[in-house]
This record gives structure tokens, C-alpha cells and sequence, in this order.
């Protein structure tokens, strides 16, 4: 389903427009007693709302078909880089979850009793649990639920800020001349820079306000064609709600003079004081519906931590950053493994913060703002190197570095205010994260260098074949015939090709190759790409089949397609072995001359489990191995 701009701003904008729920509240918080500088906080954070969207809308420009911040930083500055923006993604998405649930208890219990408080942490457990459940069912976005949740939000926060303005606009006067004076005093007491300091500093901290705003380049393949022009109206729809929201619930804050009450969220304090002269039940019911549609919509926003979080992790499996499996899509097209690692991350998180929503928005904004600043990075990087091609390089570039030197200060504010309360965890799991990563890419480079003596089987084989060619061998129907599982047309295959032959000499006469094409996060994204696979796996089996031709055997072919290898390689051998009866099956395994913990948890070792599945139905298989 592809969604024009509004439906994409209901469906991606959920994320962005959530934080409203939690970001004004801790930027209004961390200004203390001098509330009165909260209008200030408000416009520079519509300003930066503003200029990071226009500067995400010239991602969506120039990566059309989706820029994360993994890609962005992949393909504009290095892989490495690349992969030290995706493990901030990931710990950025696993907070995604873990902020957007405990916020979501907090707007709920805002109304219940307080006795019922002691309950809120396990509210968020089974919220962060039962996502889990559902996405494990393979729960995707859905646009059409979600609207009328969406559009409450909207209609509520835009009466509440709408209400608080109009109703008290007489005394903005008042609040101007308050501001002035205080402004004047405090700043004889810290001097100006002192004043700059505290308006900076909440604005800082204020900084889960921005998160989400990148959910468009990242959701870019489920819009209307034309991607680029949808996304950047999605953007501005987004931009805009986003701005307007939280630059009025912070007039709000102060035009009501709302002030932090105990196990209540500010919006929950500014909606009873909006209606504290309402006639009952219309008051209670207002409440009500507000904070249940915040609760809802932020439920809704941790939704983009299991789509988003798994896709990343998939990504980086495919360029092996990440072990391998995390990249196998299940029966239901998801990613199981990756749901499940960041239904688990999410929960230990919430468990070990106990659902603290101002320690989660500090973990939550450092890992937002490294992948900002790496992406700005590489946008300007990219319209320097083309600035002969691009004529408006030089409005480009200036847009992308103010959101640079923004994004960067931001982070930097955050990491040096918080970093004694909570700031250090995120950059040591993040680092750690990042430590990992490189080292499963050297073992898998290590093990592909130690596997390119088997490329010189591909290239004797193709001399092989180009001195033979076309040639024609009969089916022996009363020889004996091996089935060899293969994927792809490389050494391993034809190491498993040599072993049959060497170890069983002249026995086997007849061949079938069989290849199942995987249909994984790395390929599963359309008909042309399942088109380009099927094309791929049968190249691969008629160069198998060419290459026992010239060698005197005769040859055949079986391919299936699916997201679960196993399953569909016992469906062909069950076709297979009618046509062939007596066959026998070989796959090959690498076997590594030491077995480590590393070992077992990078390679899938599928051939195991193909095996075990084949002798429940009574079919031989052998395993030949590949010792590296």
C-alpha cells in the first residue's frame, strides 16, 4: 500500500508528533524557577524543528527510495562511519520503544489514583511485552486504525493550546512585562551569558522534541509515487503540527502558570487546569479523551521501534556488521530475530530506568543526535564534492551545515549536562555496540580470506566448460543419483560437487542441484528485486548443470523461492525423490579448526537442521565437510 502525504503524515508522523508529549515538558522543567524564559525555549525549538526538517527534506532529494541514517552515513562519508550511525539507530530504536511505552503509563496513571501508581512500571512491562507479541504476529503499520487515534491528538492539543491562548490572551501583556523584568534580574544576578546559559541549557535538554523528525526518510518506500515530492510534503505536514504543538503547549505552560505536580506529566496538570471551570462530566471527559489519546499515540510511536529498529539491524546483517541470521525474514515477513532483540533491549531498558521518561529522554537524545550529526555530516560533504554539477550547491550546503552545527551542539550540550546522569551509560553501550560490530566483520572477513582458495574451483570450472561446450549427456536411469543443495555458484558448491565425486569415485551418474532462494531483508523489498533473485539462482544451476555436462555427468535443476530455507528445501526434495527414487542428498558445512562461541553464534550451521528435517521424512543426507 502506497500513501499519499496526509496518510504518510498520520502513519510516519505518529513518531515525530509524540515526543510532543514529553519533549516541551522537560525542556519547561530544566528551566527551574525561571519559567518566564520558557518563550524563548519555545521559538528556538519551532526554529530548529523547521531547519532540521528542511534539511532531512534534502535527504529525501537525493535518496528517494529511503535515507536512514545507516545509509546516509554508508554511502556520503565511509561504512564504518556508516556502522557507528547504525548502532546509534539501534540503541535509538530499542529507547524508541522503551520511552514511547513509559510515557504512555505516565499520561495513563496522570488521571488514576494515586495508589494505583506503584502499578505504572508493570503497566509499561506488559505494553512493551505485548507489542512484542503482536509484531511477532507480523504487525506492520497500519494507517487506517491509526488515523482516528492520530486526528484526536491533533484536534485536542490544537483546542487545549487554542483555548489557553484565546481565553487568557489578556494577559500576554501581563506575561510580556513579568518576562521583561525578570529577564532584567536575572541577568544583574548571572550576567547575560548567565541568561544565554539557561535558555541554552533547556533548550538542550529539551532535545527529545526533535526525535522522529527522520522518520520520513526512513518510511520513503511506502509512499506515492512521486516518493520525493509525497516525502517532502509529508515533511512539511509533520514540521509543521510538530512546531505549532510544542511551541503552544510551552505558551500554555505559562499563560495557565502549570508547574510540576507529583506523579502527574505537565499536559496532564494543563489540561485539568483548562478545565477546572468546566461543568462535569464535560470537564472530566475532555481529561479523558486527552490523555488517552496521548497514551495511545505514544503506544502507536513505539511501534517504529520494532518496524525501523529490525530494518537497520537487517541492513547491517546483510554487510555483515551483525550476525548473519538477523537478516532471515520469517513465515510472517518479518524479521523474528531482530523483533525479538529489541523487544528484549527494550524491556530490560524500561525494567532497569523504571520507566523514568527524563532519564530516557537524555539516553534517548545523544543516540537521536550522533545519526543527525553523522547525516548532516555527509550532506555537506556530498554538496561540496558536487558543487561544479549542483547549481545551488551553495544553499544547500549552507542549510545542511547550519542543521550540522545545530544537531552537533545539541549533542554536545546533552553528552556535558547529563553525562553524570545517564549521558555515560548510552556512550558505553553505544560504544560497546560498535566494538562489536567490528569485530564480527573481521571474523567474517577472516573467514572469507581463508575461503578464497576455493575460488580457483569457479575458475577451472569455467575453462572447463568453455573446452566442452554445449555438450549433451542422456539421463542413466539405472545409475544412481546425487542431490547436491547449493547457494550460489561459488567454491563452496563445487567443493561439495568434488567431495561427492572423490568420495564415492564413479558411483553416481546422475546430479540434481538444487538452490533455494532466500527472500531476506536484503532482497525482500519488491517484484523487481524477487525477479532479479529468481534470474540469479537460475544462472546459478545452469552453470552447474553446463559444468557436469562437460565432465560426462548428466545434470538437472530444482530452485524454490521463501523466507524459510528449511522448509523449502524438504518441499523439492520431496519432488525430487519421486522422480529420482534411491536418491541421496549432500550440502556442505565449513568446518572451522576451532569451535568458538563466536563460531556458533555468526554462521547459521542450516545444514544441521536440513538434515534433522530430512531423516524425520526418511531422507538420506550427508554432510560433506569444508574444513577452513
Amino acid at each position: 500500500m502506497s500513501l499519499i502525504a496526509f496518510f504518510a503524515w498520520v502513519g510516519l508522523g505518529a513518531d515525530g508528533l509524540s515526543s510532543s508529549c514529553y519533549g516541551p515538558e522537560e525542556a519547561f522543567r530544566a528551566l527551574g524557577e525561571h519559567q518566564y524564559l520558557g518563550i524563548f525555549v519555545a521559538i528556538l525549538t519551532a526554529i530548529t524543528v523547521f531547519l532540521i526538517s528542511a534539511s532531512y527534506s534534502q535527504i529525501i532529494e537525493l535518496f528517494p527510495n529511503g535515507g536512514g541514517g545507516y545509509l546516509v552515513a554508508s554511502k556520503l562519508l565511509n561504512p564504518h562511519v556508516g556502522m557507528i550511525s547504525g548502532c546509534a539507530l539501534l540503541i535509538d530504536y530499542v529507547l524508541t520503544i522503551a520511552i514511547s511505552i513509559a510515557s504512555a503509563s505516565d499520561a495513563l496513571f496522570s488521571f488514576l489514583p494515586a495508589e494505583w501508581h506503584s502499578y505504572r512500571l508493570g503497566a509499561a512491562v506488559f505494553g512493551v511485552l505485548l507489542l512484542l507479541i503482536m509484531n511477532m504476529r507480523g504487525v506492520k503499520e497500519s494507517v487506517v486504525p491509526l488515523t482516528p487515534i492520530f486526528l484526536t491528538f491533533v484536534i485536542t492539543h490544537c483546542f487545549a493550546i487554542g483555548y489557553s491562548i484565546f481565553t487568557h490572551a489578556h494577559q500576554v501583556p501581563d506575561m510580556v512585562n513579568t518576562s521583561v523584568a525578570e529577564i532584567g534580574k536575572t541577568s544583574g544576578e548571572v550576567g547575560v551569558m548567565g541568561l544565554i546559559f539557561i535558555i541554552l541549557r533547556a533548550y538542550s535538554l529539551g532535545a527529545g522534541t526533535f526525535t522522529g523528525i527522520e522518520a520520513v526518510s526512513n518510511g520513503l518506500p511506502i509512499l506515492r509515487e512521486p516518493k520525493a515530492v509525497t516525502g517532502k510534503m509529508t515533511m512539511r505536514y509533520m514540521s509543521i503540527s510538530l512546531a505549532l504543538t510544542v511551541a503552544g503547549l510551552m505558551v500554555a505552560y505559562l499563560l495557565l502558570n502549570v508547574s510540576p505536580e507529583p506523579n502527574k506529566t505537565l499536559n496532564a496538570v494543563l489540561m485539568e487546569n483548562i478545565a477546572s471551570t468546566w461543568a462535569n462530566p464535560w470537564g472530566q471527559i475532555f481529561i479523558l479523551v486527552t490523555l488517552i489519546s496521548e497514551a495511545m499515540l505514544l503506544f502507536v510511536a513505539a511501534q517504529t521501534g520494532f518496524v525501523d529498529g529490525p530494518r537497520v539491524l537487517a541492513n547491517m546483517a546483510v554487510d555483515r556488521w551483525m550476525p548473519s541470521k538477523f537478516a532471515s525474514l520469517s513465515d510472517r515477513l518479518v524479521t523474528q530475530n531482530g523483533i525479538i532483540l529489541m523487544g528484549l533491549a527494550a524491556l530490560i531498558t524500561v525494567i532497569a530506568t523504571k520507566g523514568s521518561v527524563g532519564l530516557l529522554v537524555v539516553l534517548y537524545s545523544i543516540n537521536v543526535f550522533i545519526t543527525f550529526c553523522l547525516s548532516q555530516a555527509g550532506m555537506v560533504r556530498h554538496w561540496w564534492e558536487v558543487r561544479k554539477e549542483e547549481r545551488q550547491w551553495i544553499k544547500k550546503i549552507g542549510l545542511n551545515g547550519l542543521g550540522l552545527m545545530l544537531t552537533t551542539f545539541i549533542l554536545i550540550s546533552v553528552i556535558v549536562l547529563k553525562f553524570h546522569d545517564g549521558g555515560w551509560a548510552t556512550l558505553l553501550i553505544t560504544g560497546g555496540l560498535v566494538g562489536l560490530a567490528i569485530i564480527i566483520k573481521q571474523h567474517y572477513r577472516g573467514t572469507l580470506k581463508m575461503l578464497e582458495r576455493l575460488n580457483v574451483l569457479v575458475e577451472t570450472a569455467a575453462s572447463v566448460v568453455s573446452t566442452n561446450p554445449n555438450r549433451v549427456v542422456a539421463l542413466d536411469t539405472q545409475a544412481k543419483t546425487a542431490a547436491i543443495l547449493v547457494n550460489g555458484f561459488n567454491g563452496l558448491g563445487l567443493h561439495t560437487v568434488m567431495g561427492v565425486i572423490r568420495n564415492f569415485g564413479k558411483e553416481f551418474k546422475n546430479f540434481v542441484f538444487i538452490e533455494v532462494g532466500v527472500l531476506d531483508a536484503g532482497n525482500f523489498k519488491g517484484a523487481v528485486e524477487v525477479d532479479s533473485l529468481k534470474a540469479s539462482v537460475k544462472n546459478d544451476l545452469d552453470r552447474y548443470i553446463e559444468f557436469m555436462n562437460s565432465h560426462g555427468f548428466y545434470a538437472e535443476k530444482f530452485s524454490a523461492f521463501g523466507t524459510e530455507i528449511i522448509a523449502e528445501a524438504e518441499t523439492v526434495a520431496k519432488k525430487v525423490s519421486k522422480r529420482f527414487p534411491g536418491i541421496i542428498f549432500f550440502g556442505g558445512q565449513l568446518v572451522f579448526a576451532e569451535e568458538t562461541f563466536m563460531n556458533r553464534l555468526l554462521h547459521n550451521y542450516t545444514v544441521f537442521s536440513i538434515q534433522k528435517r530430512f531423516y524425520q521424512q526418511g531422507i538420506p543426507f550427508v554432510i560433506l565437510p569444508i574444513r577452513v
